[in-house]
């Protein structure tokens, strides 16, 4: 069985045209300070595939504010584009950004990370040599049928800050850390993505190899 981020990185590298669900440009400008690990409302990222046109539909993440995931208290996050719609649900604090889990709008569908994720480490500790991880397991439901049960496994995984570097994208040139992270299912596949962190930024390269092209904040 291939990992949940395997999974989402081949239906949205292969979801070209354009959809419902393709967001709008970026409109609203946010002109006060944003946060270490930015999650403020109304915060919004632009993205695209390395190589794409400038013409060609966008992905955006936007920051949507607090609400509830499986009865915890969450930040969402919505993820749009090229027929993608899911709402990712994190806990942003002195621990660092912890996924809880995430929403998939079009197939109604719900993953829920016990114990959460650790996407990030507290601020102080993200410096080049750090490393975290863990082991969790993932519940796969539908969020329609009375929530039924529709897939169960788990995943090793494990995050390297492997340097500091200068990175330059369509939104600009960042200085920030270029960050490992290795993924083991349940069958002992192993995968590794490349991110780009900059601090008070996001990330301007995501696991899933699309580079930040707009942002309306500073």
């Amino acid at each position: 069985m291939r990992s949940y981020w395997a999974v989402s990185l081949l239906v949205a590298l292969a979801a070209c045209a354009p959809s419902a669900t393709t967001p709008s440009t970026v409109q609203a400008r946010i002109d006060t300070p944003v946060s270490f690990y930015p999650s403020e409302v109304g915060l919004e990222w632009t993205y695209q595939p390395q190589g794409a046109r400038s013409n060609e539909p966008p992905y955006k993440l936007s920051a949507l504010g607090t609400g509830s995931f499986a009865g915890e208290a969450a930040l969402r996050f919505r993820f749009s584009g090229r027929g993608q719609d899911r709402i990712y649900y994190r806990r942003i604090g002195p621990d660092g950004v912890q996924l809880l889990g995430f929403e998939e709008n079009i197939t109604q569908t719900r993953v829920r990370f016990d114990p959460p994720l650790q996407e990030y480490p507290p601020q102080g500790n993200l410096k080049v040599g750090a490393t975290w991880g863990g082991k969790t397991r993932f519940v796969t439901t539908l969020t329609v049928q009375n929530n039924a049960r529709i897939a169960e496994d788990s995943l090793e995984y494990s995050y390297t800050v492997a340097g500091e570097s200068e990175f330059s994208t369509a939104a600009g040139k960042f200085k920030g850390y270029r960050i490992n992270l290795d993924l083991k299912d349940s069958a002992g596949q192993v995968e590794r993505y490349e991110i780009w962190f900059v601090p008070n930024v996001g990330e301007v390269r995501t696991r899933e190899g699309l580079l930040l092209v707009e942002r309306n904040f500073k």
